[in-house]
């Protein structure tokens, strides 16, 4: 769906997006990255908005740049709100839908479903000038697939909505992915997208850092020492049980607080030795984590080695 070949953008002599390469195709993949990433600058590329300095960009086989052809077929969500503020919510989605050449009767049809899918069928009447931020946000997405898109590009879509509302937008998501359409979410909340999908890309000063599923990347990166805590009613065993172990590097006793915090180098294989251990040893554990086996550990050690 969308090819990227040593895609760079500059304004000036500011590197927006620097020598990026990857390729995108039908599912969920989310865009990370801290603001002046260079998340919004590659979005508006793959949507036509701007020009790649060099390399080469296409989607749908063509470059997308003020390209009809690839426009018809994709649907964009800005990160910011450009409304026609006193209009209905229902007027401005059918008015696009019509400038995108939709014939009056089609696009009250579309501009119907789409308000019921996002869930804005109840205040499709009001003026957007009294629409929360969640309420726009939800807008946007409707008029991003009034045309039945196949790539829908959604620039931080989750800001201003509350937990119930993030939680039916991303399961909107996961159904119009299930669809075979490709859905890009730029964002820089990196504990809302771990709940979102797996498939990743990290941005970081323009540069693409790594891309996949989390735990290939985190398993790239498991040379660095990692974190688990194990807890049991007898941590001090569990210390001493594990010491000897040779992927422990250091260990950590809270021995009031019930548990003890390791530190690995080879955490697949210590997982291993924790499950022999129990199992031969007859120790009891009652739970064990890594706060470093979640996304945002992971992105904090990509962008600061």
């Amino acid at each position: 769906m969308i090819v990227m070949q040593g895609v760079s953008r500059w304004y000036g002599q500011v590197i927006g997006v620097n020598d990026v390469t990857c390729t995108l195709t039908p599912g969920l993949a989310a865009l990370l990255g801290q603001n002046g990433a260079g998340k919004t600058t590659l979005l508006r590329m793959i949507t036509g908005q701007l020009r790649p300095t060099t390399g080469t960009l296409t989607v749908f086989g063509e470059e997308p740049f003020a390209n009809p052809n690839v426009l018809k077929r994709l649907g964009y969500c800005p990160d910011v709100d450009n409304f026609y503020e006193h209009s209905t919510g229902r007027a401005f989605v059918q008015f696009l839908a019509e400038l995108g050449g939709m014939s009056h009767s089609i696009a009250r049809d579309r501009t119907g479903q789409m308000l019921e899918m996002v869930g804005m069928a109840h205040a499709a009447d009001r003026k957007i000038a009294g629409y929360s931020k969640g309420m726009r946000q939800r807008i946007k997405l409707a008029q991003a697939m009034v045309h039945d898109p196949e790539i829908i590009v959604l620039d931080e879509p989750l800001n201003g909505l509350d937990p119930v509302g993030r939680h039916e937008y991303i399961e909107l998501l996961h159904r119009l992915a299930g669809e075979g359409r490709t859905i890009v979410v730029s964002s820089h909340i990196l504990y809302e997208v771990e709940t979102m999908t797996k498939s990743l890309l990290l941005l970081h000063r323009g540069r693409l850092l790594a891309e996949g599923d989390l735990r290939v990347i985190r398993s790239l990166i498991d040379q660095h020492p990692h974190r688990v805590r194990v807890e049991g009613p007898e941590p001090r065993a569990i210390a001493l049980a594990t010491l000897t172990l040779p992927y422990v590097l250091s260990l950590d006793l809270r021995e009031s607080e019930g548990y003890v915090e390791i530190e690995v180098k080879d955490p697949e294989s210590f997982y291993r030795a924790l499950a022999d251990m129990v199992l031969l040893r007859k120790i009891e554990l009652t739970g064990f984590s890594s706060p470093d086996n979640n996304l945002e550990s992971v992105f904090r050690y990509l962008v600061t080695t």
